[in-house]
């Protein structure tokens, strides 16, 4: 359980040596996945795969880069139709081998025998062998390839051969003319066609596609390749309005050239209108609204209104409403404060009340517009999946906390009928209708909910197969739809809502279980297959009860319902690793006797964790420290080498053998407390222990409002203040009441900062209101003032003076 903020540290100007180690720490979350940047429960596939690529994804141009239809196989299977012979025995030839059979391929006369064994028993070859016009065209394909399938490099950019790609293309287009086999044809004219194209010679390269490839009467994707090509001509001779016209009709008509048409639609910045001035069908109105539909990132109903005003049997509308759902997900569903995910770190949200409610007004106003638009397709029975619109309805309602609503248009389907996509769609979200009970607390059998968690498993252990090898396997992966929304189920509704019933335990049980999205386990270790996110929630939130409550549930795991369900991943739980976390709970509420006794479970040679120094070397990388050591000042901390580190254990050992001392031997009681209070001191964000109650520390820490049990030390000092006010009453030392008190104005310090909100204001910025406040509230510390007062003559203020320069200030009066 070693889980530390990578930090970025810069000076602060006076802060450096008023308060010892205040930095600014650049926070960066892990890079933005962008296939889970906001919560989604409606997946973006539930209408089909066929526009997946156009899924609503604003941290991508494209939701995908694949087609979903593969060119190659296309090609492979149209020859393998002509030829009579397998497709992938075709695709093996023409796309999958290596540079020294493609030297052999390029030389291919029909003679099987003079190829290697491995190729001699390929049907394509074969028949390539027997069809020798087939062959022909085979062989000049192969010597166009240089041309067309050039790499470009930026740092050598190679001048094309346009002459020698000219020549090609009028040999090409003398073979189409003699060619009378209206598949080769095609195929030569196509080959001309391009290295015309490539040539820069666009007027005769559309000129091949108007004779030769608009008339054939061949059926084959080859043809909207070629318009591919004619549509990239027409922009290159100065009319982007019908190129991009031109490539809206690829779109609809080849997926396994979508992509490509799509960004050349956009490459011309043509507008709506612009291309719609062309459009003669419906299909081809429709077309061009989905990409224009395809290409806004903001709300957008008006190219939904229009696919269906034209296409209301197409797949595009269903595509298009999916799209805007997701839209209004990222909008409108916020993430737990449990399990933030990478969105926050790239979108700014206001904090102003009234702006954050009229947005919400506005996005709740659009939410019920797609809704009328759900209910609309569902009731006209236009679309041949009318019941997306039903379901899209159900889910939007629920989004809009009617769930009454969402329950009545469920109602009316029968998940028995839906396909696959729809009927799993509609389970999710009668998941989320039920689970709204357990979310507001209301009273709820949980066990109603345990079929479908069930299912949920099912599902992503089938998108999950293989054991993961490291945490971010997952990352950036589009088609782990049930593994993103199983983990969101868990930790943005079931563990927030088992925290506000206050069972932290069973919350945390609920993080681990949205984590677990493979049915084996890394390395067999619960902690090894937690998510940041999780990991977190275990090493903040975590206290003694709920340790015990955790216990408690490991003994429930055999059961049949969903605390068994959740308890099961306790089975993977490390001893050490759970003993070390329970020890520490105890630490952090200073009931040492029962820390040491956790600790007396952890194995002998358990790797305790230590600072690290992320500037360093490896090998230099460990910092080690004393929590008894006496310091002044808290920056640079103390640290010391590595045989005087004092671990957890041993930390819990010597504050509990100090406090029975304060009872056992009331003399030096005053020493023990102050032993104690430098001890407890030194483990808050400003001292060399912070790693003996925290598991991470961001310097950023010290702006940031106190939130866990423990931070009444590594954030407040409190418990160090009340040991250092009772060493100080009980000793006649001035001295030593000088110490105390000069350790009782830096713990007020702390308080003073947390009150500050250092992240609220530029406290370099002497003009600032803030500012000018923050160091009043400093300056009016009533223990320097104190220490002045009362112990200006003890030796050690005139050390502390010396060497604290912000005491040092205040003693002038600066």
């Amino acid at each position: 359980m070693k889980t530390f903020k990578k930090l970025s540290l810069i000076s602060s100007v006076f802060l450096l040596t008023f308060f010892g180690e205040i930095a600014v720490n650049i926070a960066c979350g892990g890079e933005v996945d962008p296939y889970d940047y906001y919560i989604s429960y409606f997946h973006n596939n539930v209408q089909g795969d066929e526009y997946t690529p156009f899924a609503f994804n604003q941290m991508a141009y494209l939701n995908s880069e694949e087609d979903v239809v593969s060119e190659s196989e296309i090609n492979s299977e149209e020859w393998g139709k002509y030829l009579d012979v397998k497709a992938q025995d075709v695709h093996k030839i023409m796309y999958n081998v290596d540079s020294a059979t493609n030297v052999k391929l390029t030389n291919y006369k029909g003679e099987v025998s003079s190829l290697p064994d491995s190729l001699q028993k390929n049907t394509f070859i074969q028949a390539l062998a027997q069809h020798k016009d087939a062959l022909k065209y085979y062989s000049f394909a192969k010597s166009t390839e240089p041309f067309a399938n050039v790499n470009f490099d930026m740092w050598d950019p190679k001048p094309q051969d346009t002459t020698a790609m000219d020549e090609l293309a009028k040999v090409a287009v003398k073979l189409t003319e003699s060619e009378k086999d209206n598949f080769l044809k095609l195929r030569y004219a196509y080959q001309a066609e391009r290295m015309f194209h490539y040539a820069g010679l666009h007027t005769e390269s559309k000129n091949v596609y108007d004779k030769f490839i608009k008339t054939n009467k061949t059926k084959s994707a080859v043809k909207g390749w070629a318009l591919a090509l004619y549509a990239g001509s027409t922009r290159r001779l100065g009319n982007p309005e019908e190129s991009a016209f031109l490539f809206s009709k690829v779109f609809a008509t080849n997926p396994e050239r979508r992509i490509q048409a799509y960004k050349n639609y956009y490459y011309n910045s043509a507008p709506v209108n612009g291309a719609l001035k062309y459009a003669k069908t419906n299909d081809e109105k429709a077309s061009i609204w989905a990409i224009n539909g395809f290409g806004n990132p903001d709300f957008n109903i008006e190219s939904l209104n229009k696919v269906y005003l034209y296409e209301p049997k197409s797949q595009l509308n269903g595509a298009l409403l999916v799209r805007e759902v997701n839209k209004l997900e990222q909008a409108l569903i916020k993430d737990s404060d449990l399990a933030k995910i990478s969105y926050q770190y790239y979108f700014y949200e206001s904090d102003k009340g009234k702006y954050k409610d009229s947005v919400k007004t506005l996005n709740l106003k659009r939410l019920n517009e797609i809704k009328n638009f759900a209910v609309k397709l569902a009731a006209e029975q236009k679309y041949p999946q009318p019941e997306l619109g039903t379901l899209t309805a159900a889910y939007l309602s629920w989004m809009e906390n009617k769930d009454l609503e969402a329950s009545n248009y469920l109602a009316t389907l029968n998940p028995a009928k839906l396909p696959e996509k729809l009927r799993d769609q509609y389970r999710i979200t009668d998941l989320l209708i039920k689970a709204k009970n357990i979310k507001k607390g209301n009273p709820f059998n949980e066990n109603e909910l345990l079929p479908s968690l069930k299912w949920l498993d099912e599902k992503r252990f089938a998108e999950n197969k293989t054991v993961r090898n490291g945490q971010y396997d997952d990352w950036a992966n589009e088609d782990k739809r049930f593994t993103r929304t199983t983990r969101n189920f868990y930790q943005q509704i079931l563990a927030p809502a088992y925290l506000k019933m206050g069972d932290t335990a069973k919350a945390a049980l609920a993080m681990v279980k949205g984590d677990l999205s493979y049915n084996l386990m890394k390395n067999n270790s619960l902690f090894k297959n937690m998510s940041y996110q999780s990991t977190s929630f275990w090493q903040q939130y975590l206290s003694p009860k709920s340790m015990q409550g955790l216990a408690n549930y490991k003994t429930k795991a055999n059961g049949n319902d969903v605390v068994a369900l959740l308890a099961k991943a306790l089975n993977k739980l490390n001893n050490d690793e759970f003993y070390e976390l329970w020890g520490t709970t105890y630490l952090r509420t200073h009931q040492y006797d029962k820390a040491v006794q956790m600790f007396a479970k952890v194995s002998p040679n358990y790797n305790y964790s230590d600072p690290t120094n992320w500037y360093a070397d490896d090998a230099n990388g460990r910092l080690y420290s004393n929590p008894f050591v006496q310091t002044i000042n808290d920056f640079p901390k103390n640290y010391v080498q590595a045989k005087a580190s004092v671990t957890k254990k041993a930390f819990a050992v010597e504050m509990l053998r100090l406090e029975k001392l304060t009872v056992s031997d009331k003399k030096n009681a005053a020493l023990y407390y102050y032993k104690m209070a430098n001890a407890v001191y030194q483990t808050g964000y400003f001292g060399n222990s912070w790693y003996l109650i925290s598991y991470d520390w961001s310097s950023y820490d010290n702006s940031s409002p106190a939130k866990f049990v423990y931070d009444v030390d590594y954030k407040k000092a409190q418990t160090a203040k009340a040991w250092y006010l009772k060493a100080r009453s009980l000793s006649t030392n001035a001295d030593f009441k000088a110490k105390c008190t000069f350790m009782l104005a830096k713990c007020a310090q702390k308080q003073i900062i947390l009150n500050a909100g250092l992240s609220s204001f530029s406290y370099w910025d002497k003009k600032d209101v803030k500012y000018k406040n923050f160091i009043k509230a400093n300056y009016n510390n009533p223990y320097f003032k104190e220490l002045k007062l009362t112990y200006s003559k003890t030796p050690f203020y005139q050390v502390a003076a010396g060497e604290c320069s912000y005491f040092g200030d205040f003693i002038a009066g600066r």
